[in-house]
């Protein structure tokens, strides 16, 4: 595939993409994650007071813009650079370090780099990678910070503690896959009468074993605790982690993956923070009458969760 195992980037930098035959693959990055800022040390971040009192409300709503990745043919799921901005913005000073275990479309590291903040993304999947890749070097040249980098690593979430030091990341932020929820044919109304090839499609991942979007709940869940268990000690204290993740009907019956979550970092060393609903509804297109008359059921698709965890003292 073109680009892989090439080094990309400025000679005093790492490349913008890692593939599995880089020199770079599984070695320790060298990447800053100290602040360039002038805040005081006990700011959470770099906020006016008015930009973090209209951030405390519990609803939040975004708008997708024109760089965003809506082409389901790319990625099956994607969230706004604009709540990426603002959780990045919330959570983490100018040039601190935020990961993205499951970078996917590279949103992440696209909000990092207008942001000025260093960041590092992984993904299975080459084709992922390459996107990541692509979006940046678009970026770069309107908001590249020479001091900051923006990392797409094709690898494992599981061997994140061999690229990044211990007490090095501020944030992580994240949209983790759903479990096999997504392998399955989409046959409700809302999609039927839209005319963008939805109806009967299977928006999987991929079918990798690794593959999180493969899994059971059960095994997902697991998973998923292992991954951040091996990312906890690799956090600055008080360091948080947010996750955006979405219920879904499976068989008339809902499947709460939040709460799994939820359960499994608690169990895992990570304490919850806040829950934050996004609201959707501005971005959802035409919606069917699901359950009418006798089966009332809160459509997923209008709104997902935002899980704010943190690494206690």
């Amino acid at each position: 595939m073109e680009g892989a195992g090439k080094i990309k980037g400025n000679s005093d930098h790492f490349p913008i993409a890692i593939y599995e035959d880089s020199p770079f693959y599984r070695k320790k990055l060298c990447i800053s994650s100290r602040k360039i800022c002038s805040c005081p040390p006990n700011h959470l971040n770099c906020l006016t007071p008015k930009e973090w009192i209209k951030s405390q409300l519990g609803v939040w709503r975004f708008a997708y813009e024109k760089r965003d990745i809506r082409d389901k043919k790319l990625h099956p799921a994607t969230f706004p650079l604009a709540m990426a901005r603002k959780v990045i913005s919330l959570f983490t000073h100018e040039g601190e370090l935020v990961l993205d275990p499951f970078v996917g479309s590279g949103t992440t590291l696209v909000a990092a780099c207008e942001l000025k903040r260093n960041a590092v993304g992984f993904d299975l999947q080459r084709k992922y990678i390459d996107l990541c890749e692509k979006r940046l070097q678009e970026v770069r040249g309107l908001f590249h910070e020479p001091s900051c980098q923006q990392i797409a690593i094709e690898d494992d979430a599981m061997n994140i503690p061999i690229y990044l030091n211990k007490e090095s990341i501020s944030l992580v932020w994240t949209s983790p896959p759903y479990a096999n929820l997504l392998n399955r044919e989409r046959k409700n109304k809302s999609r039927r009468f839209r005319k963008n090839e939805q109806y009967g499609k299977i928006e999987q991942y991929s079918q990798d074993p690794r593959d999180l979007g493969t899994m059971t709940l059960e095994s997902y869940t697991k998973r998923i605790g292992d991954i951040f268990e091996r990312i906890l000690p690799l956090l600055r204290p008080k360091a948080h982690c947010v996750i955006n993740v979405a219920d879904m009907w499976w068989e008339n019956k809902r499947i709460t993956i939040h709460v799994a979550i939820i359960e499994e970092l608690r169990a895992r060393g990570y304490e919850l923070r806040n829950i934050i609903i996004w609201d959707r509804t501005n971005i959802v297109n035409r919606v069917g009458i699901f359950g009418w008359p006798s089966n009332y059921i809160t459509m997923g698709t209008t709104f997902e969760y935002i899980l704010d965890f943190w690494k206690p003292e």
